[in-house]
């Protein structure tokens, strides 16, 4: 009797406890999203501000070497290749998650990640005492790999240690760390603060004056704040912070069990995070999925791309990914400054403006956390995906017709601010979570690299192409947008199934009947595990009532 009623209490209290956010899970995923993805967002955001004064850094130093000022042309080829370096070393950190996740996991792909960050943003801050912006360059794509690499493995590594039912709200935290970054590197941009060349204005507005044989706070804080290469070299505070924080977190139980075979880890790792000891269920889980997988083996990319068993799946992220990044977001953010330029904003409050448009990314994204688990994956997409598609084209109007008819101007202001609502419910953030979702253990690493790689080289596409487009077509550019836009929400109507809630194999099952594939199963192997997991759990209440 004894031992029943502690069995029943012990199987009431884990119940009880299941799909609660513990503070070890928690705090995990706010180290790894921190470190890793805020810096992501950062420097996406990071040299639109100081723009100006970097190419007049560029010139200066290119002066001071020849003697001869700088070609506009040159300067101009040197400034694309300073954008366009971070999107082309994220599509080489992507191809880099397969075979770091599988041989470092993927917690120590995360610190090692960090080494990257911190390198560039050594080289980064000391590029104007240096006199040299090949360095800055250099930096731009060592930054671009780390952000490859987090905007994949954070997603797989925090949803790969969270329960089913917290598994979406935990996926989008990414993305809303994304959208903080864009935002904080929009802050620090403004002029006033760091977005300068030398951190004038800042100690300007707390200058106490300077008078003969007297120290001036003014110059005190032009000592301190160096302007731009201060913002750039701040990237580096993150990632030191999560290389200090985050070994003290437990790698993810799925890797540990599904890759590794320790069981013992995994099953420790797992009662860490979920805060009790009866995890017998999800122990249970990963060895269905193991065994269903141990026919294929570790997936290679080559593998991925012809296994029959998952086509949709890789068809899906594809998808998806492309739309995320070829839906316009690059273009409407370009659009935006001259947009409200034309409402009548003042040219020196653009950049206030431009901030509380990344404030509305924020918290729309926020948004996303709370409601992804009650409203569901695909329905966040397709909603985000339609205001999106109407967005282009209410904008495509507004903006042919607003030196004509007044108000218009208003309309394409509304329409931007939609078009980031749209997109920061769904097409942002939601991908990641499915790409992690649709895919196993075995084939998941595979499935990020191609996810990732696609990502990455649609956004460098979009930056080389938009320009070209936008001088050929100029509004109707975004009547592409809205194709695309469309094209993807129908896609995913007829294509893409609801996961929330979901186990992942039961996700699994529900794609293997759209690929016309059977999964095989070993009902004798589970009812073996199922009686040792009881003896366990039974010796285990035998052995503590017996103290």
């Amino acid at each position: 009797m004894k031992l029943k009623g502690q069995k029943r209490e012990s199987s009431e209290s884990s119940e009880g406890a299941k799909g609660k956010m513990t503070v070890p899970l928690a705090l995990v995923t706010l180290v790894s999203a921190f470190g890793s993805s805020f810096q992501y967002g950062y420097n996406v955001s990071v040299i639109n501000s100081p723009a100006p004064y970097m190419q007049d850094f560029y010139n200066r130093t290119y002066f001071n070497r020849t003697g001869e000022p700088m070609k506009s042309d040159f300067q101009t080829l040197l400034w694309s290749l300073t954008v366009s370096m971070f999107p082309l070393g994220g599509l080489f950190g992507s191809l880099m998650v397969w075979p770091m996740v599988n041989n470092c996991g993927r917690k120590g792909t995360l610190l090692i990640n960090n080494l990257f960050s911190i390198a560039a943003a050594i080289l980064m801050g000391t590029s104007e005492l240096g006199k040299t912006f090949e360095v800055i360059i250099l930096s731009r794509i060592i930054m671009g790999i780390y952000a490859g690499l987090a905007s994949n493995v954070v997603p797989m590594f925090l949803g790969e240690i969270s329960p089913k039912n917290l598994r979406g709200a935990i996926g989008v935290v990414p993305q809303l760390f994304i959208t903080v970054g864009i935002l904080a590197a929009q802050i620090l941009g403004l002029q006033r603060i760091l977005g300068n060349a030398e951190g004038k204005a800042l100690a300007q507005d707390f200058s106490v004056g300077s008078t003969k044989g007297k120290i001036s706070y003014s110059w005190y804080l032009v000592s301190l704040v160096a302007g731009w290469p201060v913002l750039l070299g701040l990237t580096g505070i993150p990632s030191l912070i999560q290389l200090l924080i985050l070994p003290f977190f437990p790698e993810s139980p799925r890797y540990l069990l599904i890759q590794k075979g320790n069981e013992e880890q995994a099953r420790k790792a797992l009662q860490k995070l979920r805060g009790w000891d009866d995890v017998d269920d999800e122990i249970e889980e990963m060895f269905q999925e193991d065994r269903s997988e141990k026919e294929e083996g570790q997936f290679t990319v080559l593998s991925l791309c012809t296994f029959r068993g998952l086509r949709w799946q890789l068809i899906s992220i594809i998808v998806m990914m492309m739309g995320q990044q070829l839906s316009g977001v690059n273009g409407v953010f370009y659009y935006a400054d001259r947009i409200f330029e034309s409402a009548g904003v003042h040219s020196n409050s653009i950049q206030y403006v431009t901030v509380s448009i990344g404030a509305i990314n924020v918290v729309m994204t926020l948004l996303a956390v709370f409601i992804v688990e009650s409203l569901g994956r695909r329905l966040l997409l397709l909603a985000g995906f339609l205001l999106c598609c109407a967005s282009c084209a209410v904008l495509t109007l507004a903006l042919n017709l607003q030196h004509t008819v007044s108000w218009m101007s208003y309309l394409s202001i509304a329409c931007v601010i939609l078009y980031i609502i749209g997109h920061a419910i769904g097409p942002s953030p939601i991908p990641s979570v499915l790409i992690t979702e649709m895919f196993l253990q075995s084939s998941r690493p595979a499935a990020f690299m191609v996810g990732g790689s696609v990502h990455w080289l649609s956004n460098f596409t979009v930056g080389l192409v938009f320009l070209y487009m936008e001088a050929g077509l100029g509004p109707y550019s975004f009547l592409i947008f809205c194709a695309i836009c469309l094209a993807t929400m129908i896609y995913i109507f007829f294509i893409v199934p609801e996961t929330k809630n979901k186990t992942f194999m039961e996700i699994n099952r529900i794609m293997a009947k759209r690929n016309k594939v059977e999964i095989q199963e070993n009902k004798e192997e589970l009812k073996d595990f199922r009686l040792v997991s009881d003896r366990q759990a039974e010796t285990k209440i035998l052995s503590n009532s017996e103290l």
